[in-house]
């Protein structure tokens, strides 16, 4: 009887611990998950998120929106000391992502796009519910880049972790591993001794003084265009010439990373169906080395696109077996191309072993002389040259306004002079010299102030690229001309299209919609400079966490960030400042020098080096 008595006792007490679990467990849960999107907002620990972390698909590693803050972004909600949220750290295989420039998405998406065209290389940006909602990793062992001059020769190999290019160029002198770092020789795939003797011998083809492709300031701003790892545009900066590097992510996957890596102004973009995002008339040399660009498909609807972007008598520089070859092929791609740019107008200037450089014509002579029906044919009227974002390119040649036709020329006078010149495009936008002249002084003291705020936190190497997210006139990149930096001007693309008033200032730019990510691959810029771009994002009704996510990735570690506009959303940004990794070294009153302005404060943030392997660890 004892017996059976305990055997019932025990499988009482089995009984009774079993509900209690099964309580406790309902309560966890329950309580847990309130507790869990609660404290979403007032922790700065950040979790992982990603397939190998999570053991989900590929939809499940695209992430999903955290808990979004009740309040509205730039309102006050009596609770400014807290984070209003964390974000999660994406997995280790997205430290490069590139968000509109990813091939999972358009897998993903299952886009149907024309290899051919290479469309696949253009932008598609992933919708708000496809977007990685996490703070991009850097690599393993990443460290702080070499500082400019020195990292136009050499980069730590951690920072980009591929050498693939090392060995499949090697006869090339594209880039060398050595030890710990990556050397890059100055080499190309058709300069192999040296990019300074190619561009040396392309101003001698051209009877440049002194062997000078800059010829006394009148090249500026050249176009490479399947650019490699930049070293043509590396070298051109000694001459006071700045290229605009442009590479797709393609089968040479990192060449335009490791570009921007060494310091040289570069971005991600393909000839393909859209327009390149410059303005009619950018620059005075465009340039091809072995690019591997067909450019007789569609009519020339490439080199029709690059007409588009040459200025009066600028050049264009060839160089490719077409251009000396003498097997059937490449002598048929000849005669062709030939046929095709004598029809568009353009001239031979010089042709010399491996490479033939054409020129532009000064007026719009030349295309009234031509024979009706004669293709390709004029560009229609009303068609707008510098109208770029999202735009099909067309096979047509842009002629010259009248203006510029009685002109005979760009009317930019030489380099540096047009830095600080009213640009001849400035009435086109109904802006006066003298409004000119008050931006250039305006921003000449802004950025004196900025200075002063960032001088306890930086050398005099410290920056080297920048980046102005929102430009008007280009003044705040020339007011940086005595520091040894290079700026990427961003010009809105719903707003006056201003960006042809900074090329002909001698400066570089894209347009760009901050409501999408930016086509560059992370930790890129040393410096973001932030003018009235959340006022624009708030206005647009775009995310800005969106927008600050972005602007983390983009950022290298250590880089900083300038944010100027109005005090309530500054003060907003600032509670997202520990979940992000960043930290505000100074705060100021913007000096007012308008009644739009009165209220704007500048806020000088920095991002601190994080660095990960399987668990988060702050490297400080």
């Amino acid at each position: 009887m004892r017996g059976r008595t305990d055997e019932v006792q025990k499988r009482r007490l089995i009984t009774s611990l079993c509900v209690v679990a099964i309580v406790l467990g309902f309560l966890f849960v329950y309580y847990g998950s309130l507790f869990g999107s609660r404290v979403q907002r007032g922790t700065s620990t950040l979790r992982r998120l990603g397939t190998s972390y999570l053991g989900g698909n590929e939809d499940a590693d695209l992430g999903s929106k955290q808990d979004e803050s009740s309040t509205t972004f730039g309102q006050e909600d009596g609770d400014s000391d807290i984070a209003l949220k964390s974000f999660p750290v994406c997995d280790d295989r997205h430290s490069e992502l590139i968000p509109c420039l990813d091939r999972n998405l358009i897998y993903q998406m299952r886009l149907k796009l024309d290899l051919s065209l290479m469309e696949h290389y253009e932008r598609h940006c992933p919708t708000p519910e496809r977007r990685y909602n996490c703070l991009i990793p850097p690599p393993p062992d990443y460290k702080v880049p070499i500082k400019w001059p020195r990292s136009r020769d050499e980069v730590w190999k951690a920072n980009i972790p591929h050498t693939h290019l090392a060995h499949e160029k090697s006869d090339q002198n594209w880039m060398v591993v050595k030890g710990e770092k990556i050397v890059f020789p100055g080499g190309g795939t058709h300069f192999h001794y040296g990019a300074d003797k190619y561009i040396a011998s392309l101003a001698n083809m051209l009877n440049f003084s002194n062997n000078n492709l800059n010829n006394e300031g009148r090249v500026r701003t050249v176009l490479d265009v399947g650019c490699g790892v930049a070293s043509f545009g590396a070298y051109l900066l000694s001459s006071d010439i700045i290229a605009m590097s442009l590479a797709p992510n393609d089968v040479h996957q990192n060449q335009i990373q490791f570009a921007l890596e060494r310091g040289i102004p570069a971005y991600l973009g393909v000839l393909g169906t859209k327009r390149l995002p410059y303005p009619s008339r950018s620059f005075e040399l465009a340039h091809c080395s072995r690019c591997r660009i067909d450019w007789l498909q569609r009519d020339g609807i490439l080199l029709l696109e690059l007409d588009r972007l040459l200025r009066p008598g600028g050049y264009f520089a060839y160089s490719s077996p077409e251009a000396y070859a003498q097997d059937e092929e490449d002598l048929r791609i000849w005669k062709e191309m030939s046929a095709l740019v004598e029809r568009m107008c353009w001239k031979i200037a010089a042709k010399r072993n491996q490479t033939v450089i054409w020129v532009k014509p000064l007026t719009n002579d030349c295309y009234m002389e031509r024979e009706p029906g004669t293709q390709p044919p004029l560009c229609r009227s009303d068609d707008d040259p510098d109208a770029v974002w999202g735009v099909p390119m067309e096979a047509c040649i842009t002629p010259y306004t009248e203006q510029h036709h009685r002109a005979r020329g760009s009317g930019l006078v030489p380099w540096p002079a047009r830095l600080t010149a009213a640009p001849p495009r400035l009435a086109d936008f109904g802006y006066s010299n003298e409004a000119f002249e008050k931006d250039t002084d305006v921003w000449h003291r802004r950025v004196e102030n900025y200075w002063n705020l960032l001088n306890p936190k930086i050398k005099a190497n410290t920056l080297r690229n920048v980046m102005d997210m929102k430009t008007n006139m280009g003044s705040f990149a020339a007011a940086l001309k005595e520091k040894d930096v290079w700026v990427m001007n961003v010009v809105p693309e719903d707003g006056p299209n201003t960006l042809k008033l900074i090329y002909d200032r001698g400066l570089i730019g894209t347009v760009h919609n901050w409501c999408e990510a930016f086509s560059t691959y992370p930790r890129t810029y040393d410096l973001l400079h932030a003018w009235t771009v959340f006022s624009d994002i708030e206005k647009k009704g775009c995310s800005v966490e969106d927008l600050l996510l972005e602007m983390d990735r983009i950022l290298r570690p250590t880089g900083f960030i300038i944010i100027r506009d109005k005090r309530p959303l500054v003060e907003s940004v600032k509670k997202y400042l520990t979940a992000l990794h960043w930290e505000a070294v100074a705060t100021a009153d913007g000096e007012s020098d308008s009644e739009q302005d009165e209220d704007e404060v500048v806020c000088v943030i920095q991002k601190k080096m994080w660095l990960t392997n399987d668990s988060l660890r702050d490297s400080e």
